[in-house]
């Protein structure tokens, strides 16, 4: 069973899918481990310590992509104007990543064609034994943590309370929009800086998890329910926007740092906070919207941009784990370990997808010569 790893091509993305730790316990199990030569060094994972865990480093790129039965990627394959990756791969290969399917379906179509079975392990559906494989929410933890981080250093104020021989400086108000992984997170890093936190969030049932993480919920009374199951969120009903346009805009008004994290399916971002609820916050204000890949939660939004309206910074930072490059992809490394181990029969040493396994049917996005996904399919669909 042969297992290649291959240096990330899009821009800015310093992370690596597997690392010397996960390399080692693959190799172990029976895999032979193949390389990249260089593909971990951005991220701090060197080249000897890859060959000292077992596995064998390589440059020639097209020999690495067509020996492996398993393809381990952070991204979607790369495709031309880039290195042409997908066009090295042959049929029955399986490739392994995060490949946000229903935007990137011009890839999606090209592994198809190549007979590649795609899995995306953003679709991995949120149950308890599909925690250990979940990168969406491995790197949504770094994101919300990260987030806080930035509007801190962007705040021209102290976070906490400070008592000083010139007075009392008051702390400062962070309001957290989401509480999925990344709003929890970043909640309860708020709270760690010292901060005043309020969170809201369209599923009321999250209210106690909040609070659990040192937040105070602010919400409205829904005329139906948000949740969509899976612990994502379904868009609200016109009314209970309206109704939650005019909360936002009240404690907007009177925060300090604004983060938003709002997804719909873990996918799209909607928009909550118009121009006009920008230029009702207090000059100096920051606002981080974690949704920017997304979209973006601000209207103001300008994905990877940080834009000033009215004495008000709104940053739209992409890539955020990408910065917490080690970490994250030990974390990524270590969600794919568990995948692959979960499918792998270390005593015949194969590796099988089971086709009728909730999270194989989940996450699985090409199979066959066919893109299986549905929502990946009506993505296609409405891109013509």
């Amino acid at each position: 069973m042969k297992i290649a790893v291959l240096k990330e091509q899009a821009t800015g993305e310093q992370r690596v899918a597997l690392v010397p730790e996960s390399a080692k316990k693959l190799t172990a199990a029976g895999f032979a481990v193949a390389v990249e030569k260089g593909a971990g060094v951005a991220a701090h994972f060197e080249d000897a310590v890859y060959t000292a865990a077992g596995a064998v480093i390589g440059d020639d790129v097209a020999g690495l992509v067509q020996g492996a039965e398993i393809i381990l990627r952070v991204g979607p394959p790369a495709m031309p104007p880039s290195r042409d990756e997908v066009g090295m791969m042959h049929e029955g290969q399986v490739v392994i990543g995060s490949f946000m399917p229903t935007r990137n379906t011009a890839v999606m179509r090209a592994l198809a064609a190549k007979g590649v079975t795609a899995i995306s392990t953003d679709a991995i559906p949120r149950t308890t034994r599909a925690q250990a494989m979940d990168t969406l929410s491995s790197m949504a933890n770094i994101a919300g943590y990260r987030g806080v981080l930035m509007g801190a250093v962007e705040l021209n104020k102290y976070f906490p309370m400070l008592m000083t021989a010139a007075g009392t400086i008051l702390p400062a108000k962070v309001f957290v929009i989401g509480a999925g992984v990344a709003g929890l997170q970043a909640i309860a890093t708020a709270k760690r800086l010292g901060a005043q936190v309020f969170a809201t969030d369209v599923r009321p049932e999250v209210k106690e998890q909040i609070e659990s993480v040192g937040g105070k919920y602010v919400g409205i009374e829904l005329a139906q329910s948000a949740a969509a199951g899976g612990g994502y969120a379904r868009e609200l009903s016109e009314e209970d926007k309206a109704r939650q346009r005019q909360m936002l805009a009240e404690q907007c008004a009177v925060s300090d740092v604004v983060v938003t994290t709002a997804l719909i399916g873990g996918v799209f971002a909607p928009k909550l906070i118009g121009a006009d609820i920008v230029r009702r916050m207090k000059p100096g204000s920051v606002i981080v919207d974690l949704a920017a890949e997304g979209g973006g939660n601000c209207e103001l939004s300008r994905p990877g941009q940080t834009v000033v309206e009215n004495g008000v910074k709104v940053l739209a930072p992409l890539g955020i784990a990408a910065g917490m490059a080690t970490d994250a992809s030990v974390l990524w490394s270590r969600n794919l370990f568990n995948f692959v181990m979960a499918y792998t029969n270390t005593k015949e040493k194969t590796f099988t997808l089971d086709m009728n396994d909730e999270i194989v049917k989940g996450a699985l996005i090409t199979h066959g010569g066919q893109v299986v996904h549905a929502k990946t399919k009506e993505a296609i669909a409405h891109a013509g």
